[in-house]
């Protein structure tokens, strides 16, 4: 028989001591470290100083603390949400997209102030967070959390009766245990997979050497495109905030997708190419 839908019981947050965990926040760290361990390897081939950019890694990870937070603030006012409320540090909500602006800008301002060139550190970069983005998302599919719209899709996620799902769901969850509460779009496995696949685009393309800036830039194209698309599929299940006919993130990610095809199709035009001469070491 084939397989209608995705279903498992969630791990909800757990207690260890006195704190209050929950695998999001765990898979989150973990995507940080295994990007960053990633990049550090690979800049080791490339002489890049490693202190150097150990410090920018440090500045990357409050970056993109501030920015997860503050990103959204937007659309919190967009929604009428008051400024106090909207610019609270402990309450609001976080976006990945945000993580990425704010850590990228941090690491970029560090670099810049060690003397560093920023570019070839950000095309080694680009693999990394691909991989770090599909580590944290595991975490999203402990929980079960980013759940989109109702949907007959093989991917989707069913609720059954009696699942602990991530709070900002708990309107989906039903009794008696093991009914049908419904079928959702699983839109952080969505994302997982195209963060796989573009993962696998970019470690293809450290095998050839590329015009400055282009491994970024097909990184930073592929993923904003790519949550826009996704997001079609979180339309409507109000648990998302809208900025007219899109969400946020929809509106952060076709701004990235437009900037880097601009610029992918005016470096094409001014060199004629993007790639220059095969290089000769594996990036395995």
């Amino acid at each position: 028989m084939l397989l209608s839908s995705i279903s498992y019981p969630p791990i909800p947050m757990f207690r260890l001591g006195p704190l209050h965990l929950s695998l999001h926040g765990l898979f989150a760290a973990l995507g940080f470290l295994v990007g960053a361990w990633l990049l550090q390897r690979l800049a080791r081939r490339k002489d890049i100083d490693g202190e150097a950019l150990s410090s920018a890694l440090t500045w990357a990870l409050v970056g993109a603390l501030v920015g997860a937070r503050y990103l959204t603030v937007p659309a919190a006012l967009l929604d009428g949400v008051p400024i106090s409320d909207a610019l609270s540090p402990l309450g609001g909500s976080f976006s990945i997209l945000g993580g990425f602006v704010g850590g990228i800008a941090a690491a970029w301002w560090r670099l810049n102030r060690l003397d560093i060139p920023f570019i070839p550190v950000a095309d080694l970069a680009a693999p990394a967070l691909a991989l770090g983005t599909v580590v944290g998302r595991l975490g999203d599919l402990a929980i079960v959390e980013h759940l989109g719209s109702p949907t007959g899709f093989l991917l989707g996620y069913t609720v059954r009766g009696g699942y602990d799902v991530a709070p900002a769901h708990n309107a989906l969850e039903c009794l008696p245990e093991g009914a049908v509460c419904g079928t959702y779009h699983h839109t952080a496995l969505y994302d997982l997979i195209g963060a796989a696949v573009l993962f696998g685009v970019l470690w293809w393309m450290l095998r050839r050497r590329w015009q400055p800036g282009v491994m970024f830039v097909v990184w930073a194209g592929w993923y904003g495109l790519q949550r826009f698309a996704i997001d079609f599929t979180r339309i409507g299940n109000d648990m998302d905030r809208m900025a007219g006919p899109l969400t946020w993130s929809q509106w952060v990610g076709l701004a990235a997708g437009v900037a880097a095809l601009g610029w992918l199709v005016w470096s094409w035009r001014r060199r004629g190419r993007l790639t220059e001469t095969t290089h000769v070491d594996s990036a395995g």
